[in-house]
Formats: structure tokens, sequence, C-alpha cells
């Protein structure tokens, strides 16, 4: 009888960081093959690499496609890409080519992910510092995601995902100065609109979100600011007209105390951020909301400093992994 479990891709992410070492502990790991069969798309000579750095006690195999993979016991599955030279290859140190290599992977994982080969794609942590030295223009995953799959990149948005909370937000990386500047009616609406789509695809079959504002108080009734009365305000009621039960807006550093909601929607990064990790630093998954492909990432970063130490913990990735394996594939 065929495995029916769904076939998630993994990508290395920064080769140079501890991506390698947590996508081959996750793959190998007993919960994360239980839930679904994991392929690893990273360069092969790079995770073995590692594998034998490591003394790992699995065997890597080679893949150039899906068809070819066997995800035996004791066997890692790995396509393939092969783009990074190994002389001068040093763990922790982020040069241009293990930024044009990081998205390269990615790249590959997605175009499995249209084709329908793979359910889901997790990416190992990428490296902003090897990305920009490469001269590649990014800003985050879900820009990337969206320029890949062809998705209006203001359609899409960012959902951290922890066993607490689901947090997904209005701008990511940008200055607080040009958040301010993108914080509007229509964008909100279209946010909650992510939100409340992608909060019933886990299951939940009328969510109730939370909407922060994004002055101190909610702006306090225009106290501090008037972004909440022009704009967040008047989105939460075209939300609720179109039978999406939304709230709001509420002050940033109360509203998780509410714990009633399904989940919270914030405007710009630390009011999502700052609460996920401090609740879940090692089980958080952010997850690229409103493009045709499943995609999530850990929240977590590359850790220059212990990669290559053979110390890095796997959780953040192993959760995401059980939690994609174990959403519906409708």
């Amino acid at each position: 009888m065929a495995d029916s479990k769904p076939i998630i891709a993994i990508t290395t992410g920064d080769p140079a960081g501890i991506g390698p070492e947590i996508a081959l502990k996750s793959a190998g790991n007993d919960r994360v093959r239980d839930a679904c069969r994991p392929l690893l798309v990273g360069d092969f000579r790079i995770l073995d690499f590692f594998r034998d750095r490591f003394d790992l006690p699995v065997a890597l195999r080679s893949v150039a496609g899906v068809a070819e993979a066997q995800f035996s016991d004791g066997v890692i599955d790995v396509l393939d890409v092969p783009n990074l030279p190994l002389d001068g290859f040093e763990p922790g140190v982020a040069t241009a080519d293990c930024g044009r290599a990081i998205l390269e992977y990615a790249a590959r994982a997605v175009e499995l992910a249209l084709a329908g080969q793979v359910a889901a794609v997790v990416a190992g942590p990428q490296t902003q510092k090897a990305i920009r030295a490469a001269g590649i223009d990014f800003d985050g995953y879900p820009g990337y995601i969206a320029a890949r799959t062809g998705t209006d990149p203001d359609d899409v948005f960012l959902m951290l995902y922890n066993d607490d909370l689901r947090i997904v937000h209005v701008t990511l990386h940008v200055s607080l100065r040009a958040a301010l500047d993108l914080i509007n009616r229509e964008r909100v609406l279209k946010t909650l609109r992510a939100a409340d789509r992608a909060v019933r695809n886990l299951g939940i079959e009328r969510p109730r979100l939370a909407v922060s504002g994004v002055n101190p108080h909610a702006g306090e009734d225009g106290l501090f600011g008037q972004e909440e009365i022009d704009h967040i305000a008047p989105a939460i009621e075209d939300a609720v007209s179109e039978g999406i039960d939304a709230h709001g807006p509420f002050g940033a550093d109360t509203m998780y105390l509410d714990r009633s909601y399904d989940a919270y929607v914030v405007m710009v990064h630390d009011q999502g951020h700052i609460p996920a990790k401090l609740l879940g630093f090692d089980s958080t998954a952010a997850f690229t909301i409103g493009t045709p492909v499943f995609f999530a990432t850990v929240a977590h970063g590359s850790a220059a400093d212990i990669a290559g130490k053979g110390v890095a913990d796997p959780g953040a990735m192993i959760e995401t992994l059980v939690r994609m394996a174990n959403v519906g594939w409708s």
C-alpha cells in the first residue's frame, strides 16, 4: 500500500548557518518521519559534510527528482542542488555564494510545490547579510515566495504560529517610518481576510480575530495618533461586514492577555515577534499565507555563532514540520 503521508520539502537555508544541521536532525527525527515524508533540498556535498562532522546516525541518498526518493528507514533523501564551492567554505561565515544558495534552494522547493510534487515547503533560516552580499533585493520569505508564485505581494503576509499564539502582520521587514505609510484601510482589510482564511485552513471553522492598534493604547481616541480612527477601525468594520469575526483595535501591550481569540493581527514586526518568541522561541513557525504554496520557515535565525558546532536545537523545525503534516490538504 502506498504511503499516504505528505511529502514535505525541507530547504537547508544558509549553508554556513545552522540550517543544514537542523534540517538533517529534523529529517531523521522519528516524530517527523511518522507525520510526513521529508525530502531535503540543498547541496548534497554540504549536507554530507555536516552529517560526517556531527557523526549523525543516518545515511544520505542523492536524488535528481522526487520520483527517485525512497523515504526508507535510516536514509534521508536529498534533492541535490549543487551550487556552492567547497573550497573556502567555512561554517559561520556569511558569503555571497551562500546568499545565492539560500534562495536557489527555496526556488527549487517552491517549483516542486507548484508542480504538486510536494505538499509543502519548510525553509531553513536565511541570512540577510549573505543575500545582500550577493546583490539580491530580499525583504523576507513572504515577498520572495510571492514573486516566485506570481502572487501580488500586497496579498501575502506572515503568520507566526506556536502552541500558544497565531499572529499575522500587516507590515513586516520595513522601518517603522515606512510601516506607518503602509498601514491603511485597504492593507489592514487584506490582512484580516488572509488571517481569516489561514486560520480556517488550520481547522477552525469561525476564527475570532483580535486586531491591535499601532499607537500606545491604540491611540486612545485620537490622543496619541489618528491611525486607529482613520484606517484600522474602518478596516475592522469592513471585515465584519464581510462576515469576518474581527475585534479591536486594542492596545498591543494588553491584547494578548485575552486568550479567547484564535489569532491576533498586528501592525508592525515587533508587536508580533516579541510575544511569539518570548512564549515559544524554540517552537514558533513562520507561515507565509496568501500564496498557492504551503510554505513556512522557523522563526529563529541562522545562528552563525554556533554553526558547525553540533549544538543547534532542531525543535522549531520539528514542530513546524509536524504542524504542517497534520493540516488538512483540501
